[in-house]
This record gives C-alpha cells, sequence and structure tokens, in this order.
C-alpha cells in the first residue's frame, strides 16, 4: 500500500499516478479512499473502511477517465458514512445504468489492457475484428449495466445468419466483462452473458485414408521434383503431415531451429509458446532434402530475399487438385497426423504433447477417434481369442 501523505487524490495528481504492480494509494484527507493504479496504466477508485471494529470490505466506487476525482471523492464520503452508519456501502441512487461506462468503452479497455499486451498479432487482429464488426455497431453505444441476458440474447440472436461468428461475439463480450469485473471498473456479478444458449456447431473433420495419403505423397513428390517456389511449398506440406505442426509453425521455422542431429526442431514462436518437436526419421530425412536457398535463413523461403514464404493457400490448392482431393482443407493434415496416432494406440495425452496443445481439453475432441481405435483392437483380439478356441474346428468359428 501506498500513501499520498502531501497531497490529495485529485485529477492531476492520479494523472502522474504509475505502478510496476497493482498498487493502491490512499487519500491524503479522506481516510479510507484511495485509487488503485494497475500496470497497464489503468486507474480504479475505491473506498475501504472500518465499522464496529471489523475490517471493512473494499467498495469499487469508479474508474479513473469515467467519473472525475472530484465526483469519485463525492462518492467516497457517502460510501464511508452508510459504513460507520453499519448500512449496507452501496453509493446513493446515482442512476449507475444511465451514467456508467458504456460497452464501447469496457471493449476499448480490454483491447488496450488485455488484448495488445497478452495475445500475439494473429489472435489480437481476430479479438479485434469481433469486437469491431459485431459488437460495437449493435451494442458499442449502449451503457454496460444497463445489458441484461435478455439483452444479450437477442444480440446473438441478430446473428444468426452466421452461427459460429455469434457464439465468437458473446463470447468475446462475456471476456470483456469479466475483465471489467476484475479491473472493479463495473460491480462483481454483472456480466450478462453467462447463460446465453450458444448455437450448435458442426465441427469439421476430414482425415486422409491411406489410398489419400498414397496419392498426395505422389504429387509433392512430382511438385518437389519440379523445382521452384512449388517445392518449396511442397516440402512444407510434407513437413505438416509428417510432424503434426501448424501451418505457421512450419512457416517460420529457420534453419538454426532445426537439429538435425538431435532430430528436433526448437519453435520458438509457436501457438502455446515456445516448444520442442521431435522429429521421426522420416520427418528428419524431409528436412535434410528440403530445398535451400543461399543467405535465406528460412526452411520455407518467400520471394523476396531473404523472406519467408506467407501462406501456403495457393500452392496447397493446386496440389490438392492434382491429388484428387477436393474439400480438404490444409489444416486437416494435423486432423489426420492425429487420427492416424490414435489408430495405432497412442494417449490422448501423448498426441496432445506431438500436437503442442496446452490443455487436454483441446485433444479430447479427438476422443471419438479413440473410441474407433478400441473398437477395433476390441475387434481384432476378439478375432484372434475365437480362432484359438476353435482352431481343431474351424467351422463352429463365428457360429455362436
Amino acid at each position: 500500500m501506498a500513501k499520498l501523505n502531501s497531497t490529495t487524490i485529485s485529477r492531476r495528481t492520479v494523472e502522474r499516478l504509475a505502478a510496476d504492480r497493482d498498487t493502491v494509494y490512499w487519500d491524503s484527507e479522506l481516510l479510507g479512499f484511495g485509487v488503485r493504479v494497475y500496470p497497464t496504466g489503468g486507474k480504479v477508485y475505491v473506498v475501504q473502511t472500518r465499522a464496529d471494529g471489523k475490517d471493512g470490505k473494499r467498495v469499487t466506487v469508479g474508474r479513473h477517465g469515467v467519473i472525475t476525482a472530484e465526483e469519485a471523492r463525492r462518492r467516497a464520503a457517502h460510501i464511508i458514512s452508510r459504513i460507520k452508519a453499519g448500512k449496507d456501502p452501496i453509493p446513493e441512487p446515482l442512476a449507475v445504468e444511465a451514467n456508467g461506462p458504456t460497452v464501447a468503452e469496457l471493449a476499448a479497455t480490454y483491447l488496450e489492457e488485455v488484448v495488445a499486451v497478452r495475445l500475439k498479432p494473429a489472435s489480437a487482429n481476430s479479438y479485434r475484428n469481433t469486437i469491431e464488426k459485431h459488437i460495437l455497431p449493435r451494442l458499442g453505444r449502449k451503457r454496460a449495466l444497463s445489458l441484461d441476458h435478455t439483452a444479450v440474447s437477442a444480440f446473438h440472436h441478430s446473428l444468426s445468419e452466421t452461427p459460429a461468428a455469434a457464439n465468437r461475439a458473446v463470447e468475446m463480450l462475456f471476456r470483456i466483462y469479466r475483465a471489467a469485473e476484475e479491473r472493479e471498473t463495473i460491480p462483481e456479478g454483472s456480466n450478462p452473458c453467462g447463460q446465453v444458449a450458444m448455437n450448435r456447431q458442426r465441427r469439421h473433420e476430414r482425415f486422409l485414408t491411406d489410398e489419400e495419403f498414397r496419392r498426395l505423397g505422389g504429387v509433392l513428390d512430382e511438385v518437389e521434383a519440379g523445382g521452384g517456389a512449388m517445392a518449396h511449398a511442397a516440402a512444407a506440406i510434407r513437413l505438416l503431415l509428417l510432424t503434426g505442426c501448424r501451418k505457421s509453425e512450419v512457416l517460420k521455422l529457420r534453419w538454426d531451429d532445426v537439429d538435425l542431429a538431435a532430430r528436433e526442431m526448437r519453435l520458438r514462436d509457436a501457438k502455446t509458446g515456445p516448444r520442442t518437436v521431435q522429429l521421426s526419421p522420416a520427418a528428419a530425412a524431409a528436412l535434410s532434402h528440403a530445398p535451400r536457398v543461399e543467405g535465406n535463413p528460412h526452411v520455407v523461403p518467400g520471394m523476396r530475399p531473404g523472406s519467408r514464404m506467407g501462406d501456403l493457400q495457393r500452392p496447397w490448392e493446386r496440389i490438392r487438385k492434382r491429388a484428387g482431393l477436393d474439400g480438404l482443407r490444409l489444416h486437416d493434415c494435423r486432423h489426420s497426423f492425429a487420427s492416424r496416432a490414435l489408430a495405432l494406440g497412442e494417449s490422448l495425452p501423448t498426441i496432445g504433447k506431438l500436437l503442442g496443445h496446452r490443455h487436454i481439453q483441446t485433444t479430447a475432441r479427438y476422443a471419438h477417434l479413440a473410441r474407433d481405435s478400441v473398437h477395433e483392437s476390441a475387434r481384432r483380439v476378439s478375432e484372434s481369442v475365437e480362432a484359438a478356441m476353435y482352431r481343431d474346428c474351424p467351422e463352429l468359428a463365428g457360429a455362436l
């Protein structure tokens, strides 16, 4: 805790305050009145005082910038007097819904203090797009505390033509409110998004069969033999198939991240943080034969000197068409890697490590494939036992 011993809380004082960690600065005149300063620069006025010798609960007065320091002091004095009188520490009726922060203000703070600080650029752009495209046009001007379950459900329904986007928008709104509660910008329990019934979504699951693997492998061989930019793209797709890596992880790969002697790729900027990928002999061979461009540090080089390839979608469409695999997404290479691992009896935790999943729940989407694998194993074992039992009377096998 810190004190403002020489001055009182005022607009000028608060705007000068900064902190390396969450810190509350207490006013030198009105005891129990303070301002909480976050490392991100956010500032919230608070009150904490005692009544009847008991420790008082800290109460949020308002966010700096939404209310003035003078208004916060007036509200704080009222809250303190209520606490001293043994009443609930609620401020006088202030038409909170009419005067509180708007959804747009909460979203702006969320983008500045959470998204810009914690997320990688690609994820940050995705979050910002959802907010700017769906949330702000419909809800931005509304006071945050005026939204209830009915209003959010109506917002969700207004996006019914794009069910997945509707779900993402409500999930994003939930995160915005949760962050505002954590920063005490709005009272705890103000989030109206918790019980909204989300749209059911069909997962796109496509897994290569043995025949499709053969056709795709044959086309990759032909394309790599042809050289040029398409050969680099084919080498990248082969690496996706053999490692189960994400597209971005392969495209960002540099030669100094590859240790062929140890058969490892050290991904410095993976989606879930730095990780090491163990290379199979086949994957190591694919990397050792991948065409290199002198002076370019990237495994999948781009057209400009020293650059990397930005995307694989166009070469993938050409390769997919030649292999007769219409509708197969590039990301399905990763799904196919996971399904093949399950077919070979690998456990979900092991597959999660291979794929670089941070949480087992992410890998659990393949659980139904695990059940299929177990069923197939049960069939093979049962048939083997049955054959042994009726070795001398094969005509009885399968008759029971």
